[in-house]
């Protein structure tokens, strides 16, 4: 009966233990499927994982593609404008090499040219020194007397105007005529310069074609006829220019100084001996023509105009047509 009873105890609690079971074996069943959705979830977000970091990997495999493209496009550009660079460089100095060959070609034409000139000139002259006339003996004796004369004549007078001309310069400085005053020293000092030219050189007369070449032109002055060669006539056309050219000075001083016009006032239109060298003519001849040229000038300058001349590089000069309205040579032959 006790095992019975005890098979019975055993027995319940088996039946008892029966449901336990069942549950736990319910709630294993139940926990597989959610741990495998978990394992999927990882192994699909690793995989996405992968997935993006192969995209960057490839996106910047491209990106290191195109950074050594761009850069091999840069040195390409880089090459083909140093070559561009280069080859005008050298189109540059092609052409500068041609230029200077030109311009060398040019100049030595130009001393070719310029050697011709003066060789046809010099030609000219010793043809026409052949065709001259010459005077006779007795007659270049005579010049010859004459011009010492002469000389002698211009150096004492130079001497004379030494006091002249520092009265003058005073006045001047009373006056408070500064430009005019700087303008007059310059006029004496170059007289200064003359007189010494005409105290230390020494004159070949016998080699000067002066004293030897017959009159070809005639001119009139002060209702008189004079004959000259063309020695003589090129002093007159210097005292002209000289003349103009100290009178342009002298008038665009007086401007400076905004004093009225007046030629005569000046001591280098009353002297009229700028650019004489005592030799071929007269001192009165000269100075006539160098007054003649001194007003206009005087004019010009003081006016600021150029009326009667021209002016090159400070150079100042009558003009051609006027020059010879005043000599008006006429020929001989």
């Amino acid at each position: 009966m006790k095992i019975n009873s005890l098979d019975r105890m055993v027995m319940a609690l088996v039946i008892s233990a029966l449901p336990l079971v069942g549950i736990s074996i319910a709630a294993d069943g139940q926990r597989e499927p959610q741990e495998e959705r978990k394992e999927q979830k990882r192994d699909q977000h690793e995989k996405q994982q992968e997935q993006k970091q192969r995209q960057q990997q490839k996106t910047q495999q491209q990106q290191e593609r195109v950074q050594r493209q761009s850069d091999q496009d840069q040195k390409q550009q880089q090459h083909r404008v140093q070559q561009e660079q280069k080859q005008d460089q050298r189109q540059q100095e092609k052409q500068e090499r041609q230029q200077e060959r030109v311009q060398r070609k040019t100049e030595q034409d130009q001393k070719q040219q310029q050697h011709r000139v003066q060789q046809e000139q010099r030609q000219d002259q010793r043809q026409q020194e052949k065709q001259e006339r010459r005077l006779s003996q007795q007659q270049q004796q005579k010049l010859i007397r004459q011009q010492q004369q002469r000389v002698t004549q211009y150096r004492q007078h130079l001497e004379r105007q030494e006091s002249l001309a520092r009265e003058h310069a005073a006045l001047l400085q009373r006056q408070k005529r500064m430009a005019h005053y700087r303008y007059q020293e310059e006029y004496l000092e170059h007289l200064r310069q003359q007189q010494i030219h005409l105290r230390d050189h020494r004159f070949d007369y016998d080699r000067d074609p002066y004293f030897y070449a017959a009159p070809i032109y005639r001119y009139s002055r002060g209702g008189s006829y004079y004959q000259i060669n063309r020695y003589g006539a090129n002093v007159l056309r210097q005292a002209l220019n000289a003349g103009y050219a100290q009178g342009f000075r002298a008038g665009k001083a007086d401007r400076d100084d905004r004093w009225r016009g007046n030629y005569k006032d000046s001591y280098a239109y009353r002297d009229a001996n700028y650019g004489y060298s005592g030799y071929y003519i007269d001192r009165s001849e000269y100075n006539f023509y160098f007054r003649e040229g001194f007003r206009r000038g005087y004019e010009d300058g003081h006016n600021s105009r150029y009326r009667y001349g021209r002016n090159s590089n400070g150079d100042y000069s009558m003009l051609d047509n006027i020059l010879s309205q005043i000599l008006n040579f006429q020929s001989l032959r």
